[in-house]
């Protein structure tokens, strides 16, 4: 039997198909019966039900919590070659109507469940391409990925960058790597809405800068000129540089990383801004001190980290959230604006909603949500796949 073709058929247990008729793209173990045959990991399986209904396509690993990724619900379509190479060039297609083709343009070409890809990332930074594979069913795949990036994108080079939680979440053994051509190890230079950025393609966090916050990133600029602007986990000085960009009288960015500070700083002497400083420091402990000095800020971005890397954590997440939220409110002064984000995708809108009604609670502080926003449109939801609405951004009108 050909390795596209299905090795073996895993029965859901009763009252747990719905969810995959509706076309969610993850299989959990808890919703499995049994399994019938001996797929290995990255081997094509169906879904059918007890009584032996198709219900979808997709590829084991057994060593995943999620036990199958759903790629298709034909029961007459192979996962052969043509099919990966169709819905790469349908991801790409979405990007260039996006309008993401300029040559130093940066943009995610392929946003895993979204593009009907679960497991495979690909951000295009200018002329080279950086690769994220999170599910072992993609990294049997790779070699046919690189070989369409290369024939069909031209890149100069290809560079496969991985997160280890996700590696052994997959039980995946990936290295950082050149899979293709030529990746420099010093910065490369991007353009977003006529600002310059050096992008640490090698050791930089996620694919080297946060393309999800691009459309996000020029929003709160708007609300910025002739204030006076905080920007807490500022990495290489996306929100900062858009705010001084804008005609912030001031700017200054935080961060704990001081090689993120470094490029930030890089950053801002490479657009000729002069009213944006950036310095190294806990955020937590910045706000805190600042507060104590008696600072005030008119606008206060929020970026941080993931919080919440499981639902478990999420209590522990959400507390967090709230202290970070109360700081930036209470460093604002009366009518400031507050940008705050999350992009932790166990954190649900509703959440962070609730989560915000609380620190106006506390710090009896009116909340106005001006704006909730997501991630930029190369970073599309998948309707019956929530977990891909990951990133929350609320600008706020704090009294």
């Amino acid at each position: 039997m050909s390795t596209t073709e299905a090795i073996g058929r895993v029965i859901l247990r009763a009252g747990k198909a719905k969810p995959f008729f509706g076309r969610h793209p993850w299989v959990l173990a808890s919703a499995i019966e049994r399994v019938e045959g001996s797929p290995s990991n990255g081997d094509v399986v169906d879904l059918v039900t007890q009584t032996g209904h198709f219900v979808a396509r997709g590829i084991w690993n057994g060593r995943s919590r999620i036990r199958v990724r759903l790629y298709t619900w034909r029961a007459e379509q192979a996962l052969d070659e043509a099919f990966w190479h169709h819905r790469l060039e349908e991801a790409v297609r979405l990007r260039n109507l996006l309008g993401y083709e300029g040559p130093n343009e940066a943009a995610r070409l392929v946003y895993s469940e979204a593009d009907g890809l679960s497991g495979l990332i690909v951000d295009r930074y200018g002329p080279y391409l950086v690769v994220q594979v999170t599910a072992a069913a993609m990294a049997r795949r790779l070699p046919l990925v690189v070989d369409w990036l290369v024939q069909n994108l031209h890149p100069t080079g290809i560079l496969l960058r991985s997160e280890p939680a996700t590696l052994r979440a997959e039980g995946l053994c990936l290295e950082d790597k050149v899979l293709w051509g030529q990746v420099p190890s010093e910065p490369v230079e991007i353009c977003e809405y006529g600002l310059r950025y050096l992008v640490d393609l090698v050791g930089g966090q996620k694919t080297g800068f946060y393309l999800d916050q691009r459309e996000n990133r020029q929003a709160a600029a708007r609300y910025c000129r002739g204030r006076h602007v905080l920007d807490m986990f500022c990495y290489t000085g996306g929100f900062a540089l858009a705010a001084a960009r804008a005609g912030a009288a001031t700017v200054l960015g935080i961060d704990d990383s001081q090689k993120a500070v470094q490029l930030a700083q890089a950053n801002a002497q490479l657009n000729g801004l002069p009213n944006v400083q950036f310095a190294q420091g806990d955020c937590f402990q910045t706000m805190e001190r600042f507060l104590a000095e008696n600072r005030r800020f008119d606008c206060v971005v929020l970026d941080p980290p993931r919080f919440a890397r499981s639902r478990r954590s999420l209590p522990r997440a959400l507390r967090a959230y709230h202290w970070l939220n109360r700081l930036g409110v209470e460093l604002l002064q009366p009518g400031g604006i507050l940008v705050t984000c999350s992009c932790s995708g166990h954190v649900r809108r509703e959440d962070f909603l609730e989560m915000l009604m609380g620190v106006s609670e506390k710090s009896a502080r009116p909340i106005q949500i001006l704006e909730q926003r997501g991630a930029a449109p190369d970073h599309p939801v998948l309707a019956t796949c929530r977990e891909s609405d990951y990133l929350k951004c609320f600008i706020c009108r704090v009294g």
